[in-house]
């Protein structure tokens, strides 16, 4: 029994030893872990810093480039609400007719169903400049109807304020530039739509002489089936930039394709650039 109790003893100590040699491990590895902690902690906020000072750059050259070669702007119209008009010239009329009439003026009838634009008549959306502008409710029936009549109509085109003309510019400006905001932000486009410098040339019959691209909207006259496919693919990549940059939803609307660019590149959208 005594040999048995030292046997158990001698065992006993060496379990001992044991455990201060796994607690000596076992310390060791919590000391690695909170070093390890402490530099991944370092290395996330240098990341974080990293992607700020990314998104103030991105931020920076979108705004700068938006500002100089890319201006979209707000341009008021003249146009008198006919509320207004028919109110005062008709002292008798009642209130539902003149919200009647408000309603009806911010109605559109567009691809065979009728719209509501809060915009339309209002004002309309320039880029690179005041005379190039694309209609707020997204009808770009303009371009289709000369479209048809050059299909009829032998010899040049010598109207330099045809809206076909300013529409088909616009659109092939849109293009360029979120074909260049996509390569800024790094993010993908859902939509190809292709966009490639050429030769030097006169892309539409205006007073407007630019530097080409070939560009889908550029050049060749597009029938309406082409055209509106162009012009579904760009705002699909439109409200695709705008979803990454966290706009606010309540803004954007499908058709307005100046208008949701404007947003997107505004000073005030605070996460421009992430």
């Amino acid at each position: 029994d005594t040999e048995g109790l030292l046997r158990i003893k001698e065992e006993n100590q060496k379990h001992i030893r044991r455990a201060q040699r796994h607690q000596e491990k076992k310390e060791k590895i919590q000391r690695h872990n909170r070093k390890l902690g402490d530099l991944v902690e370092k290395k996330t906020y240098d990341l974080k810093t990293q992607y700020e000072h990314l998104a103030n750059l991105r931020r920076t050259h979108i705004l700068e480039l938006t500002s100089v070669i890319f201006p979209i702007e707000e341009v008021k119209t003249s146009m008198r609400d006919p509320a207004d008009v028919s109110s005062e010239s008709d002292n008798a009329m009642t209130s539902s007719t003149v919200s009647k009439l408000a309603e009806a003026r911010r109605t559109t009838y567009l691809s065979g169903r009728w719209v509501c634009d809060d915009h339309n008549g209002d004002t309309s959306i320039s880029i690179t400049g005041p005379w190039i502008t694309l209609p707020n409710n997204g009808d770009y029936s303009a371009y289709y109807n000369w479209v048809e009549e050059k299909k009829t109509t032998q010899g040049p085109d010598m109207e330099h304020n045809n809206p076909a003309h300013t529409i088909s510019a616009a659109l092939c400006y849109a293009t360029q530039l979120v074909n260049t905001l996509s390569l800024i932000l790094d993010v993908n486009l859902p939509k190809k739509l292709c966009n490639r410098q050429v030769n030097t040339r006169v892309c539409f019959h205006s007073i407007f002489s630019v530097w080409c691209f070939n560009s889908e909207f550029c050049g060749e006259n597009l029938s309406r089936h082409r055209f509106t496919r162009a012009v579904k693919k760009l705002n699909a990549n439109i409200l695709h930039l705008c979803f990454s940059q966290h706009v606010n939803l309540d803004l954007l609307h499908p058709l307005h394709t100046l208008r949701n660019l404007m947003y997107l590149v505004s000073p005030d959208t605070e996460n421009l650039g992430r």
